[in-house]
């Protein structure tokens, strides 16, 4: 049973039912279902659908252990950089999914890693998740790490807790930036409204850092490194639109312009260092920027 505790920290009235699917991202279907089995409370009480939420209801909900779906190993190319033991750095292509998810049961990273590693991937993150100890986004390429066992998932899992993984990611963002380098130290939480979506908030938010480095600057356009330095879920697509140099293609925060083509935010997690859970030694890896990007990057260095 995972038990998820919420805070409802908005001004307008919204019905309890609707403000968990939104927030938990599950179907309305399934929420009624929570209620139904009476594994819904809103401060401390059993709590109906229908209930009209108020400022600071603190909401509990109990959510039954999912069946798992059987993961099926899938003979699917990919690209390593580095395999012992212990681990793989795998350089992930646009338009992958890392896991399964309703919609992509199939051709996802776990499926390939399955086929590629047997038995031999860590099991903390459950039947669905075999060793993913981090994750990027479906239209996010580049380096991400995966642990072949339970004490090297723990190991890495650690350095990301205490933030001294080392993670560049390269992008492409739209708009000139003004400064050559600056530091971006605003919280992100889940948007007030477009729950689907994250944004800077100050409520029920956690504290995110990112740093950036000015590469080029071409017509329209700023090509840009990005230092990491927490991971929250869409960091530096949040943070970049934040400024209002949204990445270039991102179809979630860029509000800008739409006319890319580029299917999905060009954004290459270009460099990954940790600690190696055996060997105790620094690790890094640099992957070359993929063809969707070199080719944007030559179209707008032309337009200058």
């Amino acid at each position: 049973m995972d038990k998820k505790s919420l805070v409802f920290l908005e001004d307008e009235e919204v019905r309890a039912d609707k403000y968990i699917a939104e927030v938990l991202e599950m179907s309305r279907s399934s929420v009624e279902k929570l209620f139904l089995q009476k594994n819904i409370f809103i401060n401390g009480k059993e709590a109906q659908k229908r209930y009209i939420l108020k400022y600071n209801d603190e909401i509990t909900v109990n959510v039954p252990d999912p069946v798992e779906i059987a993961l099926k190993p899938e003979n699917i190319p990919l690209d390593i950089v580095f395999e012992d033991n212990d681990l793989l750095v795998v350089n992930k292509p646009k338009g992958m999914v890392v896991h399964p998810a309703p919609g992509h049961l199939n051709g996802t990273l776990c499926n390939a890693l399955l086929y590629h590693c047997k038995n031999s991937l860590s099991g903390i993150n459950g039947e669905l998740r075999p060793g993913i100890v981090h994750r990027i986004d479906k239209d996010t390429s580049g380096l991400l790490i995966v642990a072949k066992n339970d004490y090297s998932h723990r190991f890495l899992a650690e350095q990301i807790k205490e933030h001294s993984f080392t993670r560049e990611y390269h992008a492409i963002c739209y708009g000139l930036f003004k400064e050559e380098h600056g530091i971006i130290n605003e919280p992100i939480g889940r948007h007030p409204t477009k729950r689907k979506q994250m944004a800077v908030i100050y409520k029920n938010s956690k504290p995110a850092k990112t740093e950036y480095f000015v590469l080029e600057r071409l017509k329209n356009y700023t090509y840009v490194k990005f230092k990491l330095y927490t991971g929250r879920t869409h960091q530096i697509r949040v943070h970049s639109a934040y400024l209002g140099f949204p990445v270039a293609g991102d179809e979630v925060y860029n509000t800008r312009k739409k006319d890319e083509a580029l299917k999905g935010q060009c954004l290459h997690a270009k460099k990954i260092g940790f600690i190696h859970p055996a060997t105790k030694e620094y690790m890094e890896f640099d992957s070359p920027l993929p063809e969707y990007f070199t080719l944007f990057l030559k179209k707008h260095r032309n337009n200058i």
